[in-house]
């Protein structure tokens, strides 16, 4: 006699919003720190060499934890990580509010990092596991939502603070806000999130971890401090020796699970086809996405030569597209499926072209305004495709694998994003070389939009292997 399936959680929507505050505080910490360059540079004295760090340090120890912060939750329950790596975050938040050194900031920064890398990946992990299949890709949509947004929020909302100049803090109030938002996330996860036990036995992969997180290490160190150490020799040994070691990691994993181990990566995961091609159509949207978003906001400041608040204003329309895109979206998602993430890298492929084709036609008559409109695209485009992404890779995980899924995408997304911003944000170094005013900026930023027009257009390519649905039958044929 099978038993009867286990009723959903009637308090799974009270869920969503306590483990997407965690998102969107991870999220808008991990961009507002580029309109606070400024600040942090006066305020605390802070080289190039410390603000590469202060930026990049937390994407580089998030990005390496996340694999480990997932299988941490699959071990030893989703809740429990999720609540001790929110306080560990809220901890870190503070720690970095009240740093007096760039040193001081650099070494709590790296701790943020690795905390936001134990909480994120039991967000996703705990959707996957509430939600019954049929709710699941609504409530993955939200997690894009909030993904999106946080990344906007960290240009707009950061500008705000900074300027506003709350209690006289300066620059320390963009991680202090952290602190009451963290506790609140904390209580209501206390109250809300349900105690679940793993039913496998609590064992960690020490030499896949150390082999892993090795490999992207070897790979993000020398993108995050290649440009401001000079791209000197150890930069290409390492990334060199990025690839061997992340070989040797699969070779050690597959060997693990073949004994009946329980290895850090989940490599049935890559046996899915839907999977796959998922995470390759969300690495291309991340690359191309945040990487612009990056450039776009050093040629406001630099080339237009706009205050922090000023270009977080400029982000408004992109970010309301953005915003209104991703509401939408879930719904369309039910309908359409993969369709949405192919028409959402399309618009934002087109949004790219105008906005080169603005830069070209416009040359030394460039402003500001006249980028509003392709801008506004772009966010519209992403605001529809990143919900779509988030569950189209995880939709056909088994509850079992959340947290390695989870922990495997969201590594994706920010190697993605970290890989695109080096990468494509070097270009536009090189290209602008000592140049200065709106024309340099303007000209380097064109070879960047080129970059991630490229990318968008593969990622919109590449959607198209994703499934879609049935098309719904026509009347009158049948029998």
């Amino acid at each position: 006699m099978t038993a009867a399936p286990q009723a959903p959680d009637a308090r799974r929507w009270l869920m969503l919003p306590v483990l997407l505050a965690a998102t969107f505080m991870a999220q808008f910490d991990l961009y507002v720190v580029n309109v606070a360059a400024p600040s942090l540079r006066t305020g605390l004295d802070a080289g190039p060499a410390a603000l590469e760090l202060i930026v990049g340090g937390y994407a580089f120890m998030y990005a390496t934890g996340l694999i480990t912060g997932g299988r941490l939750g699959d071990l030893y329950s989703h809740r429990r990580v999720f609540l001790w790596g929110t306080l560990a975050f809220t901890v870190a938040s503070l720690l970095c509010g009240l740093a007096n050194t760039a040193g001081q900031l650099v070494g709590y920064r790296l701790l943020q990092g690795l905390t936001a890398a134990a909480m994120v990946p039991q967000v996703l992990a705990a959707i996957s596991a509430v939600f019954p299949p049929q709710e699941r890709p609504r409530a993955l949509a939200w997690f894009g939502v909030v993904m999106g947004v946080g990344a906007v929020a960290g240009q707009v909302l950061g500008g705000a603070l900074l300027v506003g100049d709350l209690f006289g803090l300066g620059w320390r109030i963009i991680f202090l806000v952290n602190v009451p938002i963290g506790l609140a996330a904390i209580v209501g996860a206390a109250f809300l999130l349900p105690r679940t036990s793993s039913q496998n036995r609590p064992k960690l992969d020490p030499l896949g971890t150390v082999l892993v997180s090795g490999s992207l290490a070897l790979a993000l160190v020398p993108l995050v401090l290649g440009r401001t150490e000079g791209w000197p020799t150890w930069i290409w040994v390492s990334l060199a020796l990025s690839v061997p070691t992340m070989i040797v990691a699969l070779l050690w994993e597959r060997a693990l699970a073949n004994r009946g181990g329980q290895p850090l990566l989940e490599l049935a995961l890559f046996r899915d086809r839907v999977f796959n091609y998922g995470l390759a159509v969300n690495i291309g949207a991340f690359a191309s996405f945040h990487s612009f978003m990056f450039t776009l906001t050093l040629v406001l400041q630099g080339g237009f030569g706009l205050t922090p608040l000023q270009a977080g204003l400029m982000f408004c329309p992109l970010g309301i597209a953005f915003s209104v895109a991703s509401i939408v979206a879930p719904r369309i998602i039910a309908r359409q499926g993969a369709r949405v993430i192919t028409a959402g890298t399309t618009i934002a492929a087109v949004g790219l072209f105008l906005l080169l084709v603005t830069l070209w036609m416009s040359d030394e008559t460039t402003s500001a305004l006249l980028l509003v409109v392709p801008m506004t695209i772009v966010g519209f485009g992403n605001g529809l495709a990143v919900p779509a992404l988030i569950g189209a890779v995880l939709s056909g995980v088994r509850s079992r694998q959340a947290g390695a899924g989870a922990g495997i995408l969201t590594t994706s997304q920010q190697f993605a994003s970290a890989i695109g911003i080096a990468a494509f944000g070097g270009v536009f170094f090189a290209a602008l070389g000592t140049g200065t005013g709106v024309l340099a900026y303007t000209s380097a930023f064109r070879w960047e939009v080129v970059l991630s027009l490229v990318v968008a257009a593969l990622a919109a390519l590449l959607s198209l292997r994703l499934p879609r649905p049935p098309a719904p039958a026509r009347p009158g044929r049948g029998n």
